[in-house]
């Protein structure tokens, strides 16, 4: 076939067949024939139902979006076609090949310098889901210049109607080297605005189940995200790349042990947030234990036997001396105590075996003495206390926290039971660790923490607990930590999480916020976070940028007609507010007849204007963005580094342009 756009379109639709025909032979699968019982059918017919999910042909989405041709090795001769998913024909040859695979690498990362063995990169264009175009860089050909591919540029430049994509397509050598790093390893990976660190997480993820399958099926994968709204967002990045298993949360999910209905001032959340707070609660656990006075008399039969209070006092000794979880040595004292008596049995010739030292440990006299000597700890009832009786908490913070600190912590009108508690977010925290202090967290094979850079160090360990035996994946830009307790150093978040030897990756190329806004919003960061490297954005977008000022009385009619002007545009629109300023450009929008979605709700073709409290707005991006009154975004938080960092985040949302409307003076720090 001489016409090559011909021949990769023929090879397009040959491929979707061969998709289609696997699908189908899973379909037809009978499993009558082998599955023993009931609960064997039941779990095969539910794999079968996630393959067959799995192996889904969207329309909209190519089935391959590379090409690679390989000049010699083991390779020689050989074309590939790179995609989200394998694909085989009727004879198990591939068609596409995972770009999850060794074989797809090169596509990422060979260069002119360094062209890996290959001859021809191919990248395909598409309109919605008909291929349309095709740009070839060959490698190995000295004539040919270094360039920047037209076809990459416009596929990362690309509206964005809808949740966010992947980007297997376009990720960079520097993204694929982290989306790549082993499982056994933990990676922090430190980028500004339009980085892509979001995006190297979730496609680290893929590549993990892809490279370890059978063990994170076992162990289980998790994404946690800061947000419902932010979670919404990108929950549709993994099951596009075939991956239909894991699970996202916020962190206020993993530690809902009761209902949260209040709320803490900022001084009271970072003391609950703070590391010393794990200790106190260690003390408070422990002080229920009670070492004997008097001795233990078990009777069996005829028998008596005597268990001194010193030996009990050396049990209880030995089990706290092992710094073991509470209820895990509450478990074990009566055996311990049962194993006493044994040997007392086998010194006077009688010959016990497992089953006696077991009836033993159920002996209504050994059962009485663990309950009073390690009565059971409920967490809720323990951090009630705590946070209730000035003489409990003062008793175990001494010399850890200050007086202040105690009186910070203690409720002004203390609940009567831990249902009627108007508990708060940093409460439930407190109780998941003293949980964690009486039974063991269950541990994942590998999790992903998103905007890691609010949160506290209870809460990093909260999230550390989730991976003791695992690895992790932490994403996050310490320029954009607006939370009172935002973490100051990766160091410090790191071993918080239990972490410490965790690689730290920083991602500095920008491919989403354009060079003029990325630009512009720099000029905050010496203010807020001194020494952090500014990002240089690859973007060329002349006019991205317009600040526009009006009297007061203007300002809704401005912004309103900022967001018409911004719909005129192709792509998604995001109108971003001071918290305070939401209500009433809410009203300002339906006066003038503009609908607008909640953050996180899906833009669509029809729908595409999201009205963004500044508080929601991390994470989030939108092809244009309004942004209203940027004084009221600085002035809306308790102080003025994290208004800063709060409007940073605002100013790097967009991805084609940025309107500023302000009636108020700019913040100086933006406009030196």
């Amino acid at each position: 076939m001489s016409d090559p756009l011909a021949h990769e379109r023929a090879h397009l639709a040959d491929s979707r067949g061969a998709l289609r025909a696997m699908r189908e032979d899973v379909e037809a699968l009978d499993i009558k024939d082998v599955t023993a019982n009931w609960v064997n059918a039941a779990v095969l017919g539910r794999q079968i139902e996630e393959r067959i999910k799995a192996l889904a042909d969207l329309s909209h989405t190519p089935l391959f979006f590379g090409r690679l041709d390989y000049l010699h090795s083991t390779q020689e001769g050989q074309r590939f076609y790179i995609g989200r998913r394998h694909v085989h024909d009727a004879h198990g040859d591939p068609m596409v090949i995972d770009w999850r695979a060794p074989v797809s690498q090169p596509f990422y990362r060979a260069s002119k310098k360094d062209p890996q063995d290959v001859g021809l990169r191919r990248r395909f264009g598409y309109t919605g889901g008909d291929l349309t175009a095709y740009e070839d860089e060959h490698l190995s050909d000295p004539a040919e210049l270094e360039r920047t591919s037209r076809l990459l540029q416009a596929e990362i430049e690309r509206p964005r109607v809808g949740p966010m994509r992947d980007i297997v397509a376009t990720i960079q050598p520097e993204q694929d080297e982290i989306v790549r790093s082993g499982l056994a390893g933990s990676v922090c990976v430190q980028g500004g605005p339009g980085t892509g660190k979001t995006a190297v997480g979730l496609h680290r993820v893929a590549y993990l189940l892809y490279a370890h399958r059978e063990r994170l099926a076992r162990t289980g994968t998790l994404v946690i995200g800061p947000n419902r709204s932010f979670l919404h967002y990108i929950e549709q990045v993994l099951p596009a790349l075939g991956e239909l298993e894991v699970r996202q949360a916020t962190v206020d999910d993993l530690v809902a042990h009761v209902e949260v209905r209040g709320a803490d001032e900022a001084a009271t959340a970072v003391v609950k947030g703070d590391a010393r707070m794990a200790e106190v609660l260690r003390r408070a656990v422990r002080s229920h234990v009670t070492l004997p006075t008097e001795p233990l008399v078990v009777v069996r039969g005829s028998r008596r036997w005597r268990v001194p209070a010193y030996e009990l006092e050396e049990i209880v000794r030995e089990l706290l001396d092992r710094d073991i979880r509470y209820g895990a040595a509450r478990d074990a004292l009566p055996q311990r105590i049962a194993h006493t008596v044994l040997v007392r049995m086998e010194q006077a010739g009688e010959a016990p075996d497992d089953r006696v030292q077991d009836a033993v440990a159920r002996n209504t006299a050994v059962k009485a003495v663990v309950k009073a000597l390690w009565p059971p700890v409920d967490p809720a009832k323990l951090v009630l206390r705590l946070l209730s009786d000035a003489d409990f908490l003062a008793e175990h913070a001494a010399g850890i926290l200050s007086g202040d600190e105690q009186k910070l912590l203690l409720w002004t009108r203390p609940a009567r039971s831990v249902k009627s508690a108007k508990w708060s977010a940093a409460d439930a925290v407190l109780i998941d660790e003293t949980k964690d202090l009486v039974e063991r967290t269950h541990s994942l094979g590998h999790v992903v923490l998103d905007e890691a850079q609010d949160l506290s160090p209870m809460q990093y360990r909260a999230v550390g607990r989730r991976c003791t035996t695992g690895s992790a994946t932490i994403l996050g830009d310490l320029a954009q930590g607006t939370t009172p307790w935002a973490t100051a150093s990766w160091a410090q978040a790191l071993d918080h999480l239990g972490k410490p030897d965790a690689v730290v990756e920083e991602l500095t190329a920008g491919f989403r916020v354009p060079r003029e806004v990325i630009a512009y919003a720099s000029r905050l960061l010496p203010h807020m976070s001194p020494g952090l490297a500014a990002v240089e954005s690859v973007r060329e977008n002349p006019g991205s940028l317009s600040i526009r000022h009006h009297a007061p009385a203007e300002l809704d009619a401005a912004v309103v007609a900022a967001c018409a002007e911004a719909l005129g545009h192709e792509g998604s629109v995001g109108l971003i507010a001071a918290d305070a300023r939401i209500a009433p450009l809410a009203e300002a929008l339906t006066a003038a007849g503009h609908a607008y979605l909640q953050p996180g709700e899906e833009t669509t073709a029809e729908s595409r204007l999201t009205l963004v409290p500044a508080s929601l707005a991390k994470g989030l991006e939108y092809d244009y963005v309004v942004l209203d009154d940027p004084a009221a975004v600085v002035d809306g938080e308790p102080d003025e580094r994290t208004g800063l960092r709060r409007l940073y985040v605002a100013l790097t949302r967009a991805v084609s342009g940025l309107t500023v409307i302000h009636s108020s003076p700019l913040p100086e720090q933006l406009d030196a």
